[in-house]
């Protein structure tokens, strides 16, 4: 697990919601706490959030927004081009990074070692060192609330932000709409 973020995606009917703390850590410091980790890709029309090491989360976004052109927006071949290409190049597999990738019709979690993960459900998912507070904290809102999905998300991570040291509550949020 990486000690550097939290990200937390759902995928409902129609839409898709990403949102990320803020929170940079460098050991026991905290060095920024307003960073932007999600963004939106391929003419907005898929979101991706990142958890680990700042510079390599950034080499992989671009290196994920050209096989994503390369396959004309269709996530489901990016994800799983893009997880050969990771697996099998040696400094690649270095990075310390995960990924978080998602449109209206799919979610996935990509990391390093070549896993390409979509969430049981098909809607939840989340990375980082906070992913587990966001995720719990989503799937009971999910069940039992009535939110808007990008309410759904900021709520979960500002609980999340209350219980991981390495979040915080300084949270961004990103939406697509069919």
């Amino acid at each position: 697990m990486f000690h550097a973020t939290t990200i937390l995606a759902y995928k409902g009917e129609g839409h898709a919601v990403i949102g990320g703390d803020g929170q940079v850590t460098f050991g026991n410091s905290v060095l920024k706490g307003n960073a932007t980790k999600i963004r939106t890709l391929y003419e907005g029309k898929v979101l991706a959030g990142f958890a680990g090491s700042t510079a390599d989360a950034f080499n992989l976004f671009d290196m994920f927004e050209g096989i994503l052109n390369e396959k004309k927006g269709d996530l489901l071949k990016s994800v799983v081009e893009f997880s050969k290409i990771w697996r099998k190049d040696k400094m690649l597999r270095q990075l310390e990074a995960m990924m978080l990738v998602l449109n209206t019709e799919h979610i996935f979690i990509l990391s390093g070692t070549g896993d390409v993960v979509e969430p049981e459900d098909g809607k939840i998912a989340a990375i980082g060192s906070g992913g587990n507070f966001a995720l719990s904290a989503a799937r009971a809102l999910d069940k039992h609330a009535d939110l808007a999905a990008d309410m759904l998300v900021k709520e979960s991570l500002m609980l999340a932000g209350e219980l991981c040291i390495y979040t915080n509550q300084h949270i961004k949020i990103l939406e697509l709409k069919q």
